[in-house]
Order: C-alpha cells, then sequence, then structure tokens
C-alpha cells in the first residue's frame, strides 16, 4: 500500500474541491493513485446527484450577463435547494459562468428532455438524407451520431463548458452540486441580442 502524503492529500483536495478527508479516504482507496482516485470521486459525485436529482430545487438566484457593448445580455436562474447554498460564493461564480457560457455557446434547450419531439424527428430526417449514399445497415448508426453531436451544440447540459472543454456544462455543475451536497439544476435561461427579437 502506498504511503498517502499530507502534500498528495492537498493536491487532490485543489484538483476536486473536496474536503481533506474524503480527499485522505480516497487516496487510500486508490492506492496513492491520483487518477484512479479522481476517478471514483467522480463516479460517487454522480451516484450522489442521481439519489438528490428527485429533491426539490426551490433556492437559487437570477444571475444577468451583459456583454461590454450592451448590445446582448443572458439572464440564468440556477436553482439550489437552499438559501444557504444559493449565498455560497462557489454558487454564485456557477451561475455567473452559466451566464458567460450561454452568451458564448448560445444553446437553445437546457436539457435533452426539453428538446421538442418534432425538432428531434426534423434533424432526423435532414441527416438521413445526408447518409443515404451509405449502407443501409450503418444509415441509422450515423444518423444517432450526427443526432448526439446535434445535441452537444444545442443543450446546454451537453455543451462543453466554455471555460474548460475538457468538461461538460453538466460536469461542471455536479462538480459544485457534489461540493454543496445539494441539488444544483438549471432551471431556465433566455438570450437576447439586439435585432434578433423581431
Amino acid at each position: 500500500m502506498a504511503e498517502i502524503t499530507a502534500q498528495a492529500v492537498n493536491e487532490f483536495r485543489k484538483k476536486t474541491g473536496l474536503g481533506l478527508m474524503e480527499c485522505k479516504k480516497l487516496l487510500v482507496e486508490a492506492d496513492g493513485d491520483l487518477k484512479k482516485a479522481e476517478t471514483l470521486a467522480k463516479e460517487r459525485g454522480l451516484k450522489q446527484a442521481e439519489l438528490r436529482a428527485g429533491r426539490a430545487a426551490k433556492a437559487g438566484r437570477v444571475e444577468v450577463y451583459i456583454h461590454h457593448d450592451a448590445k446582448s445580455g443572458v439572464l440564468v436562474e440556477l436553482n439550489c435547494e437552499t438559501d444557504f447554498v444559493a449565498r455560497n460564493d462557489e454558487f454564485k461564480q456557477l451561475a455567473k459562468d452559466l451566464a458567460l457560457h450561454i452568451m458564448a455557446a448560445n444553446p437553445l434547450y437546457v436539457t435533452r428532455e426539453d428538446v421538442p419531439a418534432a425538432a428531434v424527428e426534423e434533424q432526423k430526417r435532414i441527416f438521413m438524407g445526408q447518409v443515404a449514399d451509405k449502407p443501409a445497415n450503418i444509415q441509422e448508426k450515423i444518423a444517432q451520431g450526427k443526432i448526439d453531436a446535434w445535441f452537444s451544440e444545442s443543450v446546454l447540459m451537453d455543451q462543453k463548458f466554455v471555460r474548460d472543454e475538457a468538461k461538460s456544462v453538466r460536469d461542471v455543475i455536479l462538480a459544485v452540486n457534489a461540493r454543496t451536497g445539494e441539488n444544483i439544476s438549471v432551471a431556465r435561461f433566455a438570450r437576447f441580442v439586439v435585432g434578433e427579437g423581431r
């Protein structure tokens, strides 16, 4: 068994934002392997987030981002379970980062479930038309890959986070979710650009 140093625990804590004891526990379980400990932390965070997903998130904040030229802006409602977390600096920063992300990435929907079935069917029809010259046995698979790519461009939770493209927006929210212990979710957003509202 590898020796877990205080330096390794601190390094892991800076990387994950988890508590010292949780970091040490994960590093012991991973036998000192930082990558393995990170994977364990992510898996546990996802499981805990799934358990919290059903809990009511009725507190939160509305964040505003106005671009420097005052010709575009975003409103985003980010929810959590308690006012305590809603006033937390990390939660406030997440709301600001999401508003900036929405301005830059221009998502159309919050989650895949929010996408109207008619819009998905229309995209599928378009993509099936684009792969009509491919062998029949792989057309559906190629079209599904194109639909998944369309979701990753159109759906906020599936988009690559503009501040760290190695993570999706979902990953960023789940990380804060794991650190706060609360269900955190984006309720809605509105993106405004001068001249586009007509």
